[in-house]
This record gives structure tokens, C-alpha cells and sequence, in this order.
């Protein structure tokens, strides 16, 4: 009787086991399946380098709970927002934004992406607030001297670096080589990868602003990670989103109130602005939306915040540093 009691325990635990271990792997199934569609990767892919604003995360002198957290250990440094753009067909790979991690973010291109013997086959800048080009000091003389790695930027923002030390420094010993670029021209990096710079309103003290539009052998996306409020833009960003596979939108801010400073002074489209105008379009539109370039006080910065899920369970996707589109 004894035997037969704990046979029958051991079968019970056995079912137990391969009950669980079913379950496991539905689970697993299921998170493999979400990471494989926000990190599947082909021969060419866009890369998410950094999702934070222009300061980062934590910010400077930051005392509230939004960095606090980050002191406690409760949340990860946020890298400034950037794209990595790898061409395997090519063996190449360029940056969205020279930003202030741009000596971490190169790294993480070399050693997760391409080693392809080069620190960066070039940059495309965005605009002249200090996310999205002072991290070109990286390639001066006082760190890598470089050798005329190639940096795309619009007339007044070449304009800029030319006659700005240090920037004009780059510039003169051939650090860099300034390639520029024209509204709504598209360059050809090879037959199967174009990239495509378009004007944006914004605050353009030192230059003017552009998103870009990537095109892949298959898919295409959209990279604008600051603008005004979307009614200032001449295009429909509904319809500009439909006509591609992915957008990654600008999302500094998730509401009004979230600075001390009126907020008109930063005029970004609110997260839940941009819902508000997606609201009637379908789940697969709203699926193409990445939201990046989050500002510190913004709750979808953190790794998890109720309002960030509250928009995820309608179909939009948050950044986060790691994750793969294929192009």
C-alpha cells in the first residue's frame, strides 16, 4: 500500500510538472512571439539606440520622484534618443542623432550589431539642440580623431557647424565631412536603402529641423523625434504614418502639466494628443507607432507606468533601447 501511495504521488507531481511545463512554454511562446515583432532583425534593420530627450535620464539636478527613482535602483539610465540604421548587404551602419551617449551607443552598434571595422559610416542630424549633434565632439582630436566620418545636415545646420567652434574645428581638420543635405532630396546609400530628409516646424534657433524617412528593400519608416504641435505641420501625420511601416514619433511630453515652465514655451505633441488623433484609426495603424524621445518627467520613460499601458493595450509601442524593426 505504501508503494502504490507514493506512485500515486509521484504521478500526481509528474502531471503537476507537465502541467506546468505546458504552461511555461504557452507563456514563453507568447513572449517570444512579441519580442521576435519588436526585435525580429533582417539584413537591413533600424535599432533603437537610446528613447530619453535631450538630457537623458536621469536629468541634471533632478530631485524629483521621476529620478529619484533612479537613484533608489529602481529604474535604468535611459540613453538620449537615437536610431541605428545597419545595412548588412553593405556592411554598413549609420546613426539618427549624434547625442551626448554617442561614445556608449557606438559601442553597442559594434558589439550587438556590425563590426565592420568603422566607429560609424555616418550621421544623419536631425537639428542643432544638444541631443541631436554634440555628441560630433566624440570625433574631434581630443577623443577618436576621426577621418572624415560623413555627417548629413541641412544648409543652416552645416551652416552652423562651419562657423561654430568647436564644431568648426571638425570641420577643418577633417574630422568630419559635412554632406548636405536638401528638404525632400533623397540620398541613395546603395540600390535597396534610402534615406529621405523632410522640414519640420520646431523651435529652430540655430538650425532648421527635419524627421527623416527611411526606405529599406521592404519596409520604410519615419523618424521625428521633435516637432511642434502636429497641426503646425503642413502634412497630416495620420496620413504620413499609413504610408509606412513604422513611425517613431516625438512623445516628450505624455500630458500638459508636466513641467513647472508654461508649456507653450515647448510646444511637443502630448502623448495623448497623438492618441486623440489615432483614435479612429485602426489597431494595425496604430501598431506603426513607436513613441521615443521621452522627456524625464514623462511616466513612459520609466520601465513601467500604468498610463504607459493604458496606451500599449490600444496598439501603440514605447521605445525601448534594444529593439529591432526590419527594414
Amino acid at each position: 500500500m505504501f508503494f502504490i501511495f507514493i506512485k500515486d504521488i509521484f504521478l500526481q507531481m509528474k502531471s503537476f510538472q507537465i502541467a506546468c511545463l505546458i504552461f511555461c512554454l504557452l507563456v514563453s511562446g507568447c513572449q517570444t512571439e512579441e519580442k521576435r515583432r519588436l526585435s525580429e532583425k533582417s539584413k537591413q534593420y533600424v535599432t533603437i539606440l537610446g528613447t530619453a530627450q535631450d538630457a537623458g535620464y536621469p536629468q541634471i539636478n533632478c530631485n524629483k520622484n521621476c529620478c529619484k527613482a533612479f537613484y533608489d535602483g529602481k529604474e535604468s539610465r535611459k540613453l538620449v534618443s537615437s536610431l541605428g540604421l545597419i545595412d548588412e548587404t553593405t556592411t554598413k551602419k549609420y546613426m539618427f542623432d549624434a547625442t551626448p551617449d554617442i561614445a556608449r551607443q557606438t559601442r553597442i552598434l559594434r558589439s550587438e550589431h556590425m563590426d565592420n571595422g568603422s566607429v560609424i559610416d555616418g550621421v544623419f542630424l536631425t537639428h542643432a539642440h544638444i541631443g541631436h549633434y554634440t555628441g560630433l565632439m566624440h570625433f574631434g582630436r581630443e577623443a577618436m580623431g576621426g577621418k572624415q566620418i560623413p555627417i548629413y545636415a541641412m544648409p543652416k545646420m552645416k551652416r552652423f557647424l562651419k562657423e561654430n567652434g568647436p564644431w568648426s574645428q571638425l570641420i577643418d581638420i577633417e574630422n568630419i565631412a559635412v554632406r548636405q543635405l536638401t528638404n525632400d532630396s533623397t540620398i541613395v546609400l546603395n540600390d535597396n536603402l534610402k534615406v529621405t530628409p523632410f522640414l519640420v516646424p520646431h523651435r529652430d534657433e540655430f538650425s532648421e529641423t527635419v524627421g527623416y524617412k527611411i526606405e529599406g528593400e521592404n519596409k520604410s519608416a519615419l523618424f521625428i523625434p521633435d516637432i511642434n504641435k502636429w497641426e503646425l505641420w503642413e502634412k497630416d501625420i495620420v496620413e504620413e504614418v499609413k504610408k509606412v511601416d513604422y513611425a517613431f514619433l516625438d512623445a516628450t511630453f505624455f500630458k500638459a502639466g508636466e513641467i513647472p515652465r508654461p508649456m507653450s514655451e515647448v510646444p511637443h505633441p502630448f502623448i495623448v494628443e497623438t492618441v486623440k488623433l489615432f483614435e479612429k484609426e485602426s489597431k494595425e495603424t496604430k501598431g506603426k507607432i513607436i513613441f521615443i524621445h521621452f522627456n524625464h518627467t514623462n511616466p513612459a520613460i520609466l520601465n513601467s507606468h500604468y498610463l504607459q499601458d493604458s496606451i500599449q493595450n490600444l496598439g501603440y509601442v514605447f521605445a525601448k533601447r534594444g529593439m529591432c524593426f526590419s527594414l
